[in-house]
C-alpha cells in the first residue's frame, strides 16, 4: 500500500491536493476534510472516469482501511494515488479543521 503521513498530506492540501473521500455518505456529512470529494468505495471503480488522471490522488476514509484497498486500485489503474494514515480519525485529532453538513460534495 502507498500510504502518506498525515502532515505530508496536510501540506498537500494546503496547497489544492485532490482528495477523494471513500466512506458512505452519512460518514462524510459527519465530519470530512475540507474539500474532499465523496466517492463512496463502492462505486469507485464505475466512477475512476470522473478524476483527473494529471494530478495525485489522496485517498482518505475514517481510518486507513479502506483508504488503503481502493488506493491499491488506483495505482493499479494508472493513477497517482496516496492513502491518508489515519484517515479522518487522525486528522480531526490532529486539532486540523472537519467540516459537516446534510449533503455531501460529490465528484
Amino acid at each position: 500500500m502507498s500510504e502518506v503521513a498525515l502532515d505530508t498530506f496536510a501540506a498537500a492540501h494546503a496547497d489544492g491536493a485532490t482528495v477523494i473521500d471513500v466512506r458512505e455518505p452519512g460518514e462524510y456529512v459527519g465530519g470530512h476534510v475540507p474539500g474532499a470529494v465523496l466517492v463512496p468505495m463502492g462505486q469507485l471503480p464505475s466512477r475512476t472516469s470522473e478524476l483527473d488522471r494529471s494530478r495525485p490522488l489522496y485517498v482518505i476514509c475514517a481510518t486507513g482501511n479502506r483508504s488503503g484497498a481502493m488506493t491499491d486500485y488506483l495505482r493499479r489503474a494508472g493513477f497517482d494515488a496516496w492513502s491518508v494514515a489515519g484517515g479522518t480519525s487522525a486528522w480531526a485529532r490532529s486539532g486540523r479543521p472537519v467540516i459537516t453538513g446534510t449533503r455531501p460534495q460529490v465528484a
